[in-house]
């Protein structure tokens, strides 16, 4: 790992206040510097997925929210579509977020603007509570997922050029590690693996479902108690 994304992405969570039930378990999992690396399998990412696979040497540093929406009849996960005409990662399933600016003062400022850009939503409706482990991708990213609790009420309001719709999964459905498929693809010149979870029409691959499988391991336990 470079030197900049280690010196950049080694931010410190202020304390976050507990609530009640899911919220509160969620926080109590990966909030207030907890370990996440104790009692877990270790995360997996593009390289771990698919071995012998050169790494990259200097990957490119990138954020993205991992938006846990706390609705009163259940939490979700919000995720966009990106518009089909982009150049890179077009139609897939992905998290707000993308490349650090020079002007971000973190990875977690990073994510936040890029999801006030991307759909509208304003970070005064976001209470951060973690930083997961980076997510190392095939195309040369490093990316930090920034796990933030969002309080109902707000708006989106689309880049309709990056993103073609914003959704939501439901909590039960997107930590439910039994609906994540492995599969291969033909991607990049080369058959390649992937995680794979999907939902309704939706289609979830790549980074965003490994990421989510990810944080899905962090979460065993609780998510069990919500799919059942």
């Amino acid at each position: 790992m470079s030197q900049f994304v280690i010196l950049f992405c080694n931010k410190t969570i202020k304390k976050v206040t507990k609530g009640m039930s899911l919220r509160s378990d969620i926080i109590d999992r990966l909030g207030n510097g907890a370990d996440l690396s104790v009692g877990h399998p270790p995360p997996i990412d593009d390289f771990a997925l698919n071995p012998g696979e050169q790494v990259h040497q200097h990957p490119r540093p990138s954020a993205v929210l991992v938006p846990l929406v706390d609705h009163a009849e259940g939490m979700s996960v919000l995720l966009t579509q990106r518009t089909d005409h982009l150049h890179a990662h077009a139609g897939q399933v992905s998290f707000p977020g993308g490349r650090v600016e020079p002007g971000d003062h973190d990875c977690i400022d990073t994510a936040l603007r890029e999801t006030e850009e991307e759909i509208g939503l304003d970070r005064e409706h976001v209470e951060v509570v973690a930083l997961l482990e980076p997510y190392d991708t095939m195309t040369g990213f490093r990316i930090t997922p920034v796990v933030g609790i969002v309080r109902p009420g707000f708006e989106l309001e689309l880049d309709t050029f990056e993103v073609a719709a914003a959704f939501e999964v439901p909590f039960g459905h997107a930590f439910d590690t039994s609906r994540y498929q492995r599969k291969a693809y033909d991607y990049m010149g080369k058959r390649r693996s992937f995680y794979v979870l999907d939902h309704d029409e939706r289609y979830i691959w790549g980074a965003t479902a490994g990421i989510l499988y990810n944080l899905s391991q962090r979460l065993a336990g609780i998510a069990e108690a919500v799919v059942s």
